[in-house]
């Protein structure tokens, strides 16, 4: 069996992961896909039951996340029966697509180290195929999904019930969608396809539409260059092309410096702050005394706050400050691991790198001491 290598540095590694799952209707399967991740810090549970899929975005690190992704993929292959599904998002596998994503100081090739140890598990004690796609690979996932490849694990046959499952490596993106009241699917499909970058379109997009229940049109995008195409920018080339547009929909969650009205609320950086405060609040109320039963749980009310988190300046800068000054307090209390410093200063840096120039020049003092705690947890990491 493989595994993934570890070494001294790997506390300081820190990944995320957003497997999608076909399945976006039964309660209690959705349920145990995310129970099964506990392994890692569960961030985000977002299902869809109009394209029956289930996203759920986890951090950790590299061998807690493939033992929550390995725990995830178990129940998918158990629950998850392809020949009996019914969703309008194309798939090929019960757990259909499993990106990684490099956090913090980590980098792509370490995700690709990781893919790979994940996906000889996947094969060598599920008997699932696994298709790897993205950094590293010359393969994109509408080549897998169009049948234009072959499995690089397993295969060719694929699993009787579960299919198989692609595993890939990028960065950040934002997977939106935005309703179309006023289209008809001949109307969207050309839109769409002027929008993709493939097709000279936007610089970082890809973009499908589907029509959903009821005869709603959706424009189903995921913007894979955020520096180049934010969920805003997109909404005002639409707006400058004069298209009715409907309710917005970020799936999964979006980093705060892309973030737009959408994004309200489901900010990775809130959710990652939100995550290592709920840990801090497990880790204090097994010390079981007065004071620490206390800060367990104002710790679960903050992890509640960050989670809620908004986009708007003030909330941004806010929660880059209560970000890092969890760190000092988990410290105090005995609560403070590598892991959760890592995590906190990822959350703290990337609320910090939302802030407007405008922000920045009225708040200066206030960004110099948050560098000051940050640099405080980079020395001080325990």
């Amino acid at each position: 069996m493989a595994t993934y290598a570890s070494s001294a540095m790997e506390a300081d590694n820190l990944f995320e992961s957003v497997p999608n799952f076909s399945e976006g209707r039964r309660a209690d399967v959705i349920e145990a896909l995310a129970g099964a991740a506990d392994k890692a810090h569960v961030l985000d549970t977002d299902a869809d039951p109009d394209h029956n899929r289930v996203v759920i975005s986890i951090a950790a690190r590299p061998s807690e996340l493939i033992e929550a992704l390995m725990g995830s993929v178990r129940v998918a292959v158990d629950r998850i029966d392809l020949l009996r599904h019914e969703g309008a998002h194309p798939r090929v596998g019960a757990a259909d697509v499993i990106p990684i994503v490099p956090l913090g100081s980590s980098t792509l090739a370490g995700a690709v180290e990781l893919s790979r140890a994940l996906g000889e598990r996947v094969w060598s004690e599920l008997a699932v195929p696994v298709y790897f796609y993205g950094y590293g690979t010359s393969r994109r996932l509408a080549d897998i999904r169009a049948a234009r490849a072959r499995p690089d694990l397993g295969g060719p046959d694929l699993h009787p019930s579960a299919g198989a499952t692609c595993i890939g490596v990028r960065d950040k993106l934002v997977a939106f969608n935005v309703m179309l009241p006023a289209m008809s699917m001949t109307e969207a499909r050309p839109l769409a396809r002027s929008l993709r970058e493939s097709d000279g379109g936007i610089p970082g997009v890809q973009s499908l539409v589907f029509e959903l229940p009821g005869g709603r049109v959706q424009l189903s995008m995921n913007l894979f260059r955020l520096s180049e195409a934010s969920p805003a920018a997109v909404i005002a080339e639409l707006e400058r092309r004069g298209v009715q547009i409907g309710e917005q929909q970020i799936v999964g969650l979006c980093p705060a410096a892309a973030a737009n009205v959408a994004a309200a609320g489901k900010l990775l950086e809130g959710r990652l702050a939100a995550a290592a405060a709920r840990a801090g609040a497990r880790l204090c109320a097994r010390i079981h005394d007065t004071e620490h039963t206390r800060l367990a749980a104002r710790l679960e009310r903050e992890g509640d706050d960050l989670a809620r988190l908004g986009i708007d300046q003030t909330e941004l800068l806010a929660g880059a400050e209560r970000a890092a000054a969890l760190a000092p307090v988990l410290r105090a209390a005995q609560a403070l691991d590598s892991e959760l410093a890592s995590i906190l200063g990822v959350a703290a840096r990337g609320l910090r790198d939302a802030i407007s120039p405008q922000t920045r020049a009225g708040r200066a003092a206030r960004l110099a001491a948050l560098e000051s705690r940050l640099t405080a947890i980079d020395l001080n990491p325990v």
